[in-house]
């Protein structure tokens, strides 16, 4: 089965045991939710405000409330901290915490197939979303009157991502923290 995170609207019924017994209102509070966990879930709501950040930063120089030279180095800065991040993040979660889940939870399986695709798709996003940023930053020293141009692609580009990333990291969290408490894990 495929879970398409464009056609996505939540996690998948199938993936929701746990979450059911273990709803997002009550985590918290539970005896078992480690500081890692809280760490990992601090990571991806970094991730949402970086997106928003780029997203209102780009529209504010399309509004001509920025300048140039400061828009191209807050782009610069924030781009680079959020898809660096990402791309280290999800690396991590593919090769050794997802791995773990699956073997302490076999339900996990197909939850982690989902949230592998999801990786493959924000790499590409993250890749479209560099090149059209760098084009942009590159712009504020070789011809700045074309940077407003380029930047509408990276506006739209922080818009597609802020929403796949507020879709996949609800997603990843309401398939996981359950897991991590359920099972007593990362404590």
């Amino acid at each position: 089965m495929t879970y398409d995170i464009e056609t996505r609207s939540g996690l998948p019924t199938e993936m929701q045991t746990l979450l059911r017994v273990l709803p997002r209102d009550g985590w918290q509070a539970h005896p078992g939710l480690a500081d890692s966990t809280r760490n990992w879930m601090r990571a991806h709501q970094g991730f949402r405000q970086l997106g928003e950040i780029l997203q209102e930063e780009t529209e504010a120089f399309l509004d001509n409330r920025i300048e140039d030279q400061a828009y191209a180095g807050r782009l610069a800065h924030f781009g680079n901290l959020l898809v660096g991040n990402l791309h280290g993040h999800h690396s991590w979660e593919d090769h050794r915490f997802f791995p773990e889940l699956e073997e302490a939870d076999p339900r996990f399986a197909s939850g982690l197939e989902m949230l592998e695709s999801d990786h493959v798709a924000l790499d590409d996003l993250l890749d479209r979303f560099t090149r059209a940023a760098n084009r942009t930053v590159q712009l504020a020293t070789l011809e700045p009157r074309q940077m407003g141009e380029e930047a509408r692609p990276v506006r739209d580009l922080s818009e597609t991502l802020r929403g796949f990333l507020a879709r996949h990291l609800t997603d990843e969290e309401d398939l996981v923290v359950p897991i991590l408490l359920h099972h007593r894990l990362r404590g």
